[in-house]
């Protein structure tokens, strides 16, 4: 199979995603500063998960220029990654609503957590459809940043009982640490 559908299929449910979150921020109720302030547990969930989701747009953009054709396993993996990453405007709003509360954030990092990992079964799969000689294997020989982002996670949702708010910041600093654009797939490109 091509990969132009499930790329294409991808593109929308991300668009979908971020839509959906941005018309849960409603308008304040005033017209002062101080009345915009009073929302800012709401727009600093947001932001938080608008990076989250234009890192995986962004990787996922990457990882697929690597990709000549898919199969099964891909399908619903892609399906999978696809399904956690729709739970994000449900914790990103429960998060923004209850102020950071331990529990939402617990929730939103377990979102994160899942996503990563069905990410990188994703392109585990790939590289096994692909293999061993393939741009993408080559270039994630050392997914270092991966593994350490799963371990923010967990850190993130154990610690979000006592400290919800440097839970919140852990998850953000993965988002920063991913901001860094990932070079090794361009590299690989232009080696082959």
């Amino acid at each position: 199979m091509k990969k132009g559908r499930i790329e294409a299929f991808s593109d929308g449910v991300l668009a979908i995603i971020v839509t959906i979150m941005v018309l849960e921020l409603k308008i304040p109720h005033g017209n002062s500063w101080s009345d915009l302030l009073a929302l800012w547990p709401k727009f600093s969930s947001y932001i938080l998960s608008f990076l989250m989701i234009i890192i995986y747009w962004n990787n996922h953009h990457h990882v697929f220029q690597t990709v000549e054709k898919v199969n099964g396993k891909i399908l619903w993996t892609n399906g999978l990654l696809l399904f956690f990453l729709s739970l994000v405007p449900f914790g990103t709003a429960w998060m923004g609503e209850s102020h950071f509360d331990s529990t939402p954030v617990a929730f939103i990092g377990i979102i994160f957590l899942l996503s990563g990992s069905s990410y990188q079964l994703l392109t585990k799969f790939i590289i096994n459809e692909h293999g061993q000689d393939s741009v993408l294997a080559k270039a994630m020989v050392n997914d270092i940043k991966g593994t350490i982002s799963l371990v923010v996670y967990i850190l993130g949702i154990l610690i979000s009982y006592y400290y919800p708010i440097v839970s919140a910041i852990l998850y953000l600093l993965v988002g920063i640490m991913w901001l860094i654009p990932d070079k090794r797939i361009e590299r690989e490109f232009r080696k082959n």
